[in-house]
């Protein structure tokens, strides 16, 4: 036993995989040249290259894997090469619809046009301003209103003599006042009052009353006459007024029109606005604006502006644009990516018109790249189904999402959809990706790309690609370069992360933070180049900052709080290893588990279980456990067993399966009554035909127990069995 015991025992070097340094071709990494891309993803880099070059409809990306891998560097390294070859998309512009004010029109114009069409309409406006007065101001103009004037008023003059004349020959005169025409009896040239008319004798009187009711009838006529004689003089200045505007109006548009002989849209527009412009020609006047009203905040300024209803609002603008634009949205809620319709307060209510419409990111990305976090695109209300809808269709509306939810139908603005093509690149962990592929029909068939990202590399790759990635990181930050220990020393924190010494890992965030501090450690020693010492020391400053709870737990298996023995023998007693991991820190623990056995038919009982404090993979290994305990002791006979399972001083719940090989060691213990030495610990798992199996954390497992053992007395027989498929890990 003694000869097997020594045969598979690991020595020092064994444990611990060291980076051959002197195998480095360098001296530091100032001989080094800079990573040209990102550290152990060619797998990654093949993919997002596919995904980024194919233009077809639904060949947007999912970028899957963990935080630190370098999903987002990778993104932006090519997408920087990428979008400078790419052409600039065009600009986006509302212009008011004059015949629907409430569905505003979208142009499209090339890049730099949006700018210039905005320009040109308010030069159009300041010069109709003053073109328009000046033409109704002018000689020719006040000369034809003037003839037409004189004509009428003669014409008038013409009815008003003849009426006066009627009366006259009926013993009437005329008299206008402010409340209308009044009919005055005369006699002989005087005037009759009531008592005049009452002098008159009755033929007198019947004959007065006569001539009043024709008189009466010819007053009529003449209201009638001279009211068309009115209405004509006006249609008559009308006319001449809209042939003047329609010619200053038209011969200033025109010279816009000829600017914008390639874009129909424009053309259409200027159409408009010239129709509209003749028919409002009463904005161009002198008219004084009225006063604002000194309360609630006074008018809005696109309110207040007349002219705004002309204006041109730019929603985006490319002129400065280099290439295909790259928008990273890092708070995609709805409004920010699909724009929005912004409202102001005039007398108390919000008022809004197209001045007002704000575009959103993807807008801003069209003919381009739009990259967001899945995340936060699926928590964020109605931007999903939404977003879904801009890849099936090509089109992007602007709209209020309070009145989607609404229910009273609200009114307010529809802007035109406008027609929009972009790839999407979405950053998100791998469970996303298959929720979504299992729970969405949609998503894969928008999102046809998927770029998975490893969490580790080969040693050998690791090798060469962590030398340039730290000089990449020294370079571009500033920092002290690293010797070859320092390198070395760099690999084997990567290579522990996964456990593995085949292996590295690929989450190259933690190594940048690594580099940043050991340099940090370096410059503080006056050193000139960082080696393994200031390496190393960063680890254990980072492991010093966040390892508070673990010194505690350490102190309380010192004290004797924690029970745990680590010398002599005890029967159905084994010391099990756990693994904490907070999230920023973890760290090995030692558990006392005990076995105890007796005459029954209860079968294996697991006090864990039963106090509802085991995880379900925990629970799967006991059942695990169980299978083989029958398999083996009950193929002839039933097993007459009663057995409990525990984890002694456990209160925060167990899980995983690593434990079942100490829970099968410590229940032969107990049965047999063979006492097993407590300066061993024991992780494993085990299967049903009574195989172990490999388990993780072997590190912090071997590091935590070895601990508690130095802190009560290290006997030179104390160590830890792990399964031997972990040696080649």
């Amino acid at each position: 036993m003694s000869d097997l015991r020594a045969a598979r025992r690991l020595s020092p070097d064994q444990l611990r995989w060291t980076c051959d340094e002197s195998s480095f071709e360098f001296d530091s990494t100032k001989s080094v040249p800079a990573l040209k891309e990102i550290v152990g993803q060619p797998r990654a880099i093949e993919s997002l290259e596919f995904g980024l070059k194919i233009g077809d409809h639904g060949y947007n990306i999912y970028v899957s894997g963990l935080t630190g891998v370098g999903r987002m560097t990778l993104i932006k390294m090519h997408l920087e090469e990428l979008v400078k070859f790419a052409p600039r998309p065009e600009d986006i512009c509302f212009v008011n619809n004059f015949e629907e004010p409430d569905v505003p029109r979208a142009l499209i114009l090339p890049p730099g046009k949006g700018a210039e069409l905005r320009r040109h309409m308010n030069q159009l406006v300041d010069t109709l301003r003053e073109e328009v007065p000046r033409a109704f101001e002018s000689k020719d103009y006040e000369s034809q209103v003037s003839t037409v004037a004189q004509a009428s008023q003669a014409r008038q003059q013409e009815l008003l003599s003849g009426l006066e004349r009627f009366a006259s020959d009926r013993s009437y005169t005329i008299e206008f006042t402010k409340v209308g025409i009044t009919l005055q009896p005369v006699k002989d040239g005087e005037a009759l009052d009531a008592e005049g008319v009452a002098a008159l004798s009755p033929p007198e009187t019947e004959q007065l009353e006569q001539n009043r009711v024709a008189v009466q009838e010819e007053v009529q006529r003449f209201l009638k006459a001279a009211k068309e004689l009115n209405k004509d003089t006006r249609e008559k200045i009308d006319d001449i007024k809209d042939r003047v505007g329609v010619f200053v109006v038209g011969s200033i548009v025109d010279i816009y029109k000829d600017k914008y002989e390639e874009h129909p849209a424009v053309i259409a527009y200027l159409n408009a606005f010239q129709q509209h412009v003749v028919e409002q020609l009463g904005d161009f006047g002198d008219e004084e604006e009225k006063p604002q009203l000194p309360f609630l905040g006074g008018r809005p300024e696109s309110e207040s502006d007349k002219f705004a209803k002309y204006r041109v609002n730019v929603v985006v603008d490319n002129s400065a644009t280099e290439g295909a634009p790259v928008i990273i949205e890092t708070s995609p809620s709805y409004y920010n990516l699909f724009g929005r319709i912004e409202r102001k307060s005039y007398m108390g209510a919000l008022v809004t018109n197209f001045q007002l419409i704000k575009a959103g990111s993807i807008l801003k990305a069209r003919g381009g790249y739009l990259v967001v976090n899945a995340l936060d695109v699926l928590i964020s209300p109605g931007v999903w189904e939404s977003l879904k809808k801009v890849v099936k269709y090509n089109q992007v509306r602007i709209e209020d999402l309070g009145e989607q939810y609404s229910l009273v139908p609200l009114a307010g603005m529809k802007p035109e959809p406008i027609p929009t093509k972009l790839k999407i690149i979405m950053i998100g962990s791998a469970r996303i990706y298959h929720l979504l592929q299992m729970l969405d029909e949609d998503f894969r068939k928008i999102f046809k790309v998927k770029v998975d990202f490893d969490t580790r590399m080969p040693m050998a790759q690791a090798r060469q690609e962590y030398p340039a990635f730290i000089s990449t990181r020294v370079r571009e930050e500033g920092l002290l370069h690293f010797d070859r220990g320092g390198v070395a020393a760099v690999i084997e924190d990567a290579a522990r992360q996964v456990d593995d010494r085949d292996y590295a890992s690929t989450r190259v965030a933690d190594a940048a933070d690594l580099v940043r501090e050991a340099s940090y450690y370096a410059r503080e020693d006056g050193a000139k180049l960082a080696g393994r010492a200031h390496v190393e020391r960063a680890i254990a400053m980072k492991r010093q900052r966040s390892n508070l709870i673990e010194e505690r737990i350490q102190q309380l298996f010192a004290d004797g709080t924690l029970l745990v023995d680590v010398a002599g023998e005890r029967v159905g007693q084994v010391n099990g290893l756990a693994v904490l991991d907070l999230g920023d820190i973890s760290f090995g623990k030692p558990s006392r588990i005990t076995a105890k056995t007796w005459m029954g038919r209860a079968g294996v009982v697991d006090i864990e279980r039963e106090a509802k404090l085991a995880g379900q993979i925990y629970q799967k290994g006991v059942l695990i456990l169980s299978g083989y305990l029958g398999a083996t002791y009950a193929q002839k006979r039933p097993l007459a067993l009663s057995a409990s399972l525990a984890f002694e001083q456990s209160y925060e719940g167990v899980d995983g399966d690593s434990a079942s090989s100490t829970e099968l060691y410590a229940l032969l213990s107990s049965l047999g009554e063979i006492p097993i030495r407590q300066g061993i610990a024991v992780t494993g798992s085990v299967n049903q035909h009574g195989e172990v199996q490999p388990i993780g954390g072997a590190n912090e497992k071997i590091e935590g127990y070895f601990a508690v053992c130095k802190a009560k007395g290290l006997t030179g027989e104390q160590g830890v069995m792990i399964p031997a498929t972990n040696e080649r890990i």
